[in-house]
């Protein structure tokens, strides 16, 4: 699993003019499955993305977390995180987790940072053509890999 967080004062995702996710103060979870991924990419995953400490203390410094905060996570799935471009400038994404795999394990990372979290998190819908808006803090701008930990 791959996820591209961005860290927003707040975030909203539409599907068809209709705003079907949105939060204040949080992180902004663009979400790819790989192929191979598993369950146990989702736990690690939603737990890395829930204790990121980058959340500003009362010294101006990124040391606390959401559960600290009280702050949202909105997940939107994205297939294109896979893109590979080692051919060419057209993406190939044969590397993206085809949906019967996928859409359990994306549902699942949503159900898990929601128990984390102890609250609903809400989405975008998989698959769909979405419209997401959001207004970043910093810039702040992380990359997770549940392949590359290191990354």
């Amino acid at each position: 699993m791959r996820a591209v967080i961005q860290r927003v004062d707040a975030a909203s995702v539409s599907v068809a003019g209709e705003t079907v996710g949105e939060i204040g103060p949080g992180l902004l979870v663009f979400l790819g499955v790989g192929e191979g991924d598993t369950m146990e990419d989702v736990a690690w995953l939603a737990s890395k993305v829930c204790k990121l400490r980058v959340f500003e203390d009362g010294e101006g410094r990124m040391n606390r977390a959401l559960t600290e905060t009280g702050g949202g996570v909105l997940v939107i799935s994205q297939f294109t995180l896979f893109g590979n471009l080692k051919k060419g400038t057209r993406p190939s994404f044969n590397r993206s987790a085809p949906p019967e795999l996928a859409i359990p394990l994306y549902e699942a990372f949503i159900s898990e940072a929601s128990r984390l979290l102890e609250k609903p998190v809400p989405s975008g819908r998989f698959a769909a053509d979405m419209t997401i808006h959001a207004v970043n803090n910093g810039p702040v701008t992380l990359i997770l890999d549940t392949r590359q930990k290191d990354f």
